[in-house]
Order: structure tokens, then C-alpha cells, then sequence
């Protein structure tokens, strides 16, 4: 059995991301194995799954969300969260508690 890749990353909250999407350095997203979708686990109890597009600009230890749609969740900027590639194709979820 594999085991799947997970890190813990810092969480940043912006309004240059839209709604339902993260933003992540492609070496991150080379090293999560993440195909478009990323999990996103904050303390064991609140867990996100979103589409993740790549960008340059962002550090390789940060996860780069919408502010309305991170506060909405009750995630604080600067939040250390475990990131993974999810296990099913789910469709994009906002909570899952």
C-alpha cells in the first residue's frame, strides 16, 4: 500500500483568488502528487477540498485562498494546515465536518 504525500503549509488569505480555488507553487504541487484537486485538513476537524491552480509567485510553504471563502470556513490568515492530494474524485466541497 502507498502511502499518500502530505505537508504542512501556512494558509494565506487574499482576494486575488477566486471562490472554490487555491493557489499553490508548482514544486509544492509536484511534490504533493496533486492533480487538480487538493485536501486541505486544519486541525483534524475541518477539511476542504478545492481545485488547486499553480502560480510562481507564491512561497513553497504557503497555500494561498479567497478571503471571504476562508474567513466563511472561520480560517485565520497565517493558519498551519496539512495539505494532501485527496483520496476519491470528489466534486469540489466547501466542508466536510
Amino acid at each position: 500500500m502507498t502511502r499518500r504525500v502530505e505537508k504542512r503549509l501556512r494558509i494565506r488569505r487574499t482576494s486575488v483568488v477566486p471562490p472554490g480555488q487555491v493557489r499553490l507553487n508548482p514544486k509544492t504541487i509536484k511534490y504533493l502528487k496533486l492533480d487538480d484537486k487538493v485536501e486541505i485538513v486544519i486541525a483534524g476537524k475541518k477539511r476542504l477540498i478545492l481545485k488547486v491552480l499553480s502560480m510562481d509567485d507564491i512561497p513553497e510553504n504557503e497555500v494561498w485562498g479567497n478571503e471571504e471563502e476562508m474567513r466563511e470556513y472561520g480560517i485565520a490568515d497565517y493558519t498551519i494546515a496539512t495539505c494532501r492530494a485527496p483520496l476519491k474524485s470528489h466534486e469540489v466541497t466547501k466542508r466536510e465536518a
